[in-house]
């Protein structure tokens, strides 16, 4: 693999640590600002939402651009937001530097996706996005603990100064290794690539993978007190455990990219519903220690299974016109889902069900999007077959 798609995985890495630090700091934030752990828990909503928001802005924002310029840009945003946050002397101002620095989240791995699709040989492009999203995995096992480490010895908004450096690097190491454009973009039509989203595949690609992480987010979002109420573990342990989450991240990251390099279809098919069975089975697991973090680390690699077959996925519907904006929703439709997984799973909690019922609902979720998947896969072979053949 070239040196330059890791270029764009240090990108990601830095992202990664921007969107899910705030998790662990969540008091040390509210105390300092005044505000409830509730309050400080929307930062965690917004940043999303700002990602939903900015990802299709950012996108026909910088269309007529040379994507490595635009990949600067968007690292530029990136850092200058988490500058802002740093600096940030109220809530409402932390609220909005976190927004602005989720603009920069959507458009950077959409555009990053297709760029990372024209450094390597057509049989192993979904390999290279999974590496480039890598840099998201290894930010929830390294980044995220030692973000959370720093920030609470040394204030939180340490991590965003800390977080602010890496986009610093990260934007040096994407201007020295990413290639600029072999060829000139094709000029940009917003009416086109427009159309791209109207495409029935193309929506259907994005439904099945705003499904597939409610399921994920429904039981991550809980993740904490399912395993201190329920398996009784110390609050001590939920971070090594979550370690185990982020090793299953990688792993099914990367064996996921591999399997869709050769058959995507079955991939997208095998990992949703790999997926299913796992968050089913773990309402089984809940109070035993040993098999819950076995599923808490089956969890990570199959729900990032998931993650390069339907960008692959998404990208090849979308071929042509209004790719990149296609590959933008999608990272949108990922963070569409992580939003109403966590709503979801925050009613089934409140209507008295509890902690235990959050595994077995969720599994509905990727149940619904490997049906949305084979509906998808059934339609596009029946029009194909309904195309008249021209006499001869």
């Amino acid at each position: 693999m070239p040196l330059a798609l890791y270029a764009l995985t240090a990108g990601a890495f830095g992202i990664g640590v921007t969107e899910f630090v705030i998790m662990g700091l969540l008091i040390d934030v509210g105390g300092d600002l005044g505000v409830s752990i509730s309050a400080a828990g929307l930062l965690i909503s917004g940043y999303a939402l700002g990602v939903v928001v900015g990802a299709p802005i950012m996108t026909i924002a910088t269309s007529k651009w040379p994507r490595k310029t635009a990949l600067l840009v968007l690292m530029a945003i990136f850092t200058v937001g988490n500058l802002a946050c740093a600096l940030a002397p109220d809530y409402w101002s932390l609220m909005a530097a976190r927004v602005l620095t989720a603009f920069a989240h959507g458009t950077f791995f959409g555009v990053g996706s297709v760029v990372a699709t024209t450094l390597v040989p057509a049989n192993k492009k979904a390999s290279a996005i999974a590496i480039m999203f890598t840099g998201l995995t290894v930010a929830n096992i390294l980044g995220v603990p030692f973000g959370t480490w720093l920030g609470q010895g040394f204030g939180w908004r340490s991590t965003f100064f800390a977080v602010t450096a890496v986009g610093v690097a990260a934007f040096a190491i994407i201007a020295l290794f990413v290639p600029q454009d072999k060829e000139k973009p094709a000029p940009s039509n917003l009416k086109q690539d427009l159309a791209v989203l109207a495409r029935p595949q193309v929506l259907l690609a994005l439904l099945t993978t705003v499904l597939s992480w409610i399921g994920v987010f429904g039981v991550f979002t809980y993740i904490a007190p399912i395993l201190t109420r329920l398996s009784g573990f110390s609050d001590a342990a939920v971070s090594p455990i979550l370690l185990v989450f982020g090793g299953g991240l990688v792993v099914g990251n990367l064996v996921g990219g591999r399997l869709a390099d050769r058959w995507l279809l079955p991939t997208v098919l095998g990992s949703l519903a790999a997926l299913a069975v796992v968050l089913f089975l773990m309402t089984f697991a809940l109070h035993s220690q040993i098999a819950v973090v076995a599923f808490v680390a089956l969890l990570g690699a199959m729900g990032f299974a998931t993650v390069p077959p339907l960008q692959m996925w998404v990208l090849d519907k979308a071929a042509g016109a209004g790719q990149s904006l296609a590959s933008s929703f999608n990272i949108a439709a990922f963070n569409l889902g992580n939003a109403i997984g966590a709503w979801i799973g925050g009613i089934v909690i409140a209507s008295g069900s509890g902690l235990g019922a959050l595994p077995w609902v969720a599994a509905l979720a990727p149940l619904a999007a490997l049906a949305v998947a084979l509906y998808a896969i059934h339609a596009e072979r029946a029009a194909k077959a309904a195309v008249p053949v021209p006499a001869e």
